[in-house]
């Protein structure tokens, strides 16, 4: 009887451990993929594939596009991480931020930051001074965030995929010059 006194309550206990630590670690998250297909504001490559359009003698008043204005490159911190991230400046003033080709790993709580830290920085910087773009939507393929107006696209010197739970970041893009 004393024995099932003290099994009791260490089972409970251990269970419930179990139930905190598979929600706060999520381990299935690193199986799991969340694939995304939003339409690049820029295409990432040039399509090789043109039509010829019929000539015109009158000039063409030439339509104010998205354009691409800084780029970089994906940086693996905690889990490895590739494609491309671009600040785009849209027609009309406003700003968004796109990732080509992103594949890195799914993860419990993940956000987008735009940060005022170079990418060289070290990885717990880019929790500080960073503007939230919101939850990360996928883990593979290609994304558009909005950047919010207001928001001094300037000071922005990189993008980061950021765990909140853990305070911890995946990925950082340069955004460079283009």
């Amino acid at each position: 009887m004393r024995h099932r006194r003290f099994l009791i309550p260490v089972s409970v206990l251990l269970v419930v451990a179990l139930g905190v630590g598979l929600y706060l670690f999520q381990p299935w998250r690193l199986l799991t993929v969340r694939e995304t297909h939003d339409a690049l504001l820029v295409p990432a490559a040039p399509t090789s594939a043109s039509v010829s359009a019929p000539v015109s003698t009158s000039v063409p008043v030439p339509a104010e596009t998205a354009k691409e204005v800084a780029t970089g490159q994906w940086r693996s911190l905690e889990h490895a991480t590739t494609g491309k991230a671009s600040l785009i400046k849209l027609p009309g003033g406003g700003h968004s931020v796109q990732f080509a080709s992103l594949d890195t790993s799914d993860g419990p709580d993940l956000y987008v930051y735009l940060s005022p830290h170079a990418s060289s920085a070290s990885e717990k910087t880019f929790g500080q001074g960073f503007t939230s773009l919101g939850k990360l939507k996928g883990n593979r393929g290609d994304q558009v965030y909005e950047i919010p107006s207001g928001v001094d696209v300037s000071g922005i010197r990189s993008v980061v995929i950021w765990c909140q739970r853990f305070s911890a970041g995946f990925a950082v893009a340069p955004l460079e010059q283009a």
